[in-house]
């Protein structure tokens, strides 16, 4: 099941380079954590905020790769994209979640996926300080916390009135002139309960089936294709709203079943 997934690469390989890019990635981040940070603003208007951290954990990763990977290409949130013309690309988001870093919340995480063709294959959320990582390739999803190792499975829940939704905030519905409120209100309203304030630890939850249902607007491609191996592989179904692709971003639904994901689409595209 690897070999046409990975087309050719060594799914131990690729395994083991998302790892040690989470280990490097985190002797960037971990030691600026809950410290006195500068946070630069990249927004004129509103916030969007980047530090230090998230600059030099990227640069790291990207060194990393570059050694293993030479002629892959790779995006990132913070640096420019190195386009190599390989059907081979490394996705990578230094910390999601920089809002929660700067104050101090650990559901940020750092993001490293593989995308062959366009398609996302392989993907790992690390989150340091509490010493989880996450991890998936073609046909496994595993949660790795020290010693324990645990697959990855979601929940068994198909009804809205059942289920436990989060998206990072309600103002992804309204902001940068979106008027998808009343999309949100009519999947909020009707689900069991809602949590704010995870970014892509929310995703993690829900592969791990406690979250149900993640709904968001206005993601970027690496906000969100590292996620999509472990949502899939999970057992879950993650799409945009009109039931395309998520690799890209845009406006994505992550549902632990078909059958809620199918419930959550029906609201979303109304």
């Amino acid at each position: 099941m690897n070999e046409p997934l990975l087309a050719g690469l060594d799914a131990d390989t690729v395994r083991r380079t998302l790892l040690d890019a989470a280990d490097i990635a985190a002797a960037m981040t971990l030691p600026r954590f809950r410290t006195d940070l500068a946070v630069d603003n990249k927004w004129t208007e509103g916030f969007d905020p980047v530090t230090e951290a998230d600059r030099e954990a990227e640069r790291v990763i990207r060194e990393l790769i570059g050694e293993r990977f030479p002629e892959h290409a790779i995006v990132g949130e913070e640096w420019d994209a190195k386009a190599t013309g390989s059907r081979f690309t490394w996705i990578v988001d230094p910390i999601d979640g920089t809002r929660a870093f700067i104050t101090g919340v650990p559901v940020w995480g750092t993001l490293i996926g593989l995308m062959v063709d366009g398609r996302s294959v392989a993907g790992l959320m690390a989150q340091p300080f509490t010493g989880e990582v996450y991890i998936a390739l073609p046909g496994e999803a595993h949660y790795h916390r020290g010693s324990e190792r645990r697959t990855l499975r979601t929940s068994p829940v198909t009804e809205l009135r059942h289920a436990k939704l989060t998206t990072t905030s309600p103002d992804l519905f309204t902001r940068m002139g979106q008027d998808l409120g009343r999309q949100w209100e009519a999947v909020s309203q009707r689900a069991l309960t809602v949590r704010y304030g995870l970014d892509c630890y929310g995703y993690c939850l829900l592969a791990a089936g406690h979250i149900d249902l993640v709904v968001e607007a206005g993601l970027k491609d690496v906000d969100i294709a590292p996620l999509v191996p472990l949502i899939v592989n999970a057992g879950g179904v993650v799409t945009t709203w009109d039931g395309g692709p998520a690799e890209a971003g845009g406006n994505c639904v992550a549902a632990a079943t078909p059958k809620l994901h199918a419930a959550a689409l029906e609201l979303l595209g109304s």
